[in-house]
């Protein structure tokens, strides 16, 4: 690289390393006051990153007081049910969508793209009554079944499927497979990359979900991390430490699953961008 590319690149390397500083910041920030002690200011002026004696008093007195491992435990069953569910039914939606020549599919297509513009907010009442119709009030089923399939996983994992070439399943069909058989053993396998993308997505929905679960559960023992998290700001009226130790508590999951499927997140992620 020549040092004339070099400074034109070089705009577009500090844009980027303060988008960095922007998107990581908060985080920094959060984990900093988490780990800082009563007698330090966490609203000092100006601001200090680095705690002056770094603790985890913090964390212990939030483990003490609220059941966080039950809340983990809840949060994990939910957002691996939902998930897995999302998965299954997203692929095999998308496949027919992608595959199948059935009536009606562009309307279908269409109205499954039109109902990404709507907000949860609008349908939030219809399911709630649906939900205690079925008697799900208080269950993790009540928990699991509005993120068990969504319109986004469907749309994805449909292009996913049409970017698979149609003579490995002409072949399979030569040799007398069936549609089911072709869709598990075929095309499943081949876009592993966009799974694992519609995973990190969907876990990371489900596991934020705030709305959902405070309308559909008061039963303590059904609370999910983000509930637990919000129990922290009444139970010790606004301690910002013990608030941002929660919270750095449930982000941790977070920053597991997608560290460990960085790999193939980001390749499903630019899956297309480029030809070759």
């Amino acid at each position: 690289m020549t040092s004339s590319s070099g400074l034109r690149l070089l705009p577009r390397y500090m844009a980027l390393c303060l988008w960095a500083l922007c998107t990581v910041g908060p985080f920094l920030w959060l984990l900093s006051t988490s780990l800082k002690g009563p007698a330090e200011n966490i609203f000092a002026y100006p601001p200090s990153l680095l705690p002056q004696a770094p603790t985890l008093g913090n964390f212990e007195r939030v483990l003490q007081s609220q059941p966080f491992m039950l809340y983990l435990r809840n949060s994990l069953l939910v957002a691996c049910l939902a998930v897995g569910l999302n998965l299954l039914f997203s692929s095999m939606a998308g496949y027919a969508l992608a595959r199948l020549d059935f009536r009606g599919k562009a309307i279908i297509f269409g109205a499954l793209l039109a109902s990404m513009m709507v907000p949860f907010q609008l349908l939030m009442i219809p399911v709630y009554q649906l939900a205690v119709s079925l008697g799900l009030r208080n269950s993790f089923v009540g928990l699991v079944l509005p993120h068990a399939c969504t319109a986004f996983g469907i749309f994805l994992m449909k292009q996913a499927f049409e970017s698979i070439p149609r003579s490995l399943e002409d072949a399979a069909v030569m040799e007398g497979v069936g549609s089911f058989q072709i869709w598990w053993h075929v095309a499943m396998p081949l876009v592993r990359p966009t799974l694992a993308t519609l995973a990190v997505f969907s876990f990371i929905a489900v596991w934020g979900d705030f709305l959902w679960p405070l309308l559909i559960v008061d039963d303590p023992s059904r609370f999910t991390l983000p509930l637990g998290v919000n129990r922290l700001s009444s139970t010790f009226s606004l301690d910002w430490r013990l608030v941002a130790a929660g919270a750095v508590f449930s982000l941790v999951p977070v920053l597991v699953v997608f560290g460990l499927s960085q790999r193939y997140f980001i390749e499903g992620a630019l899956k297309g961008a480029v030809k070759g």
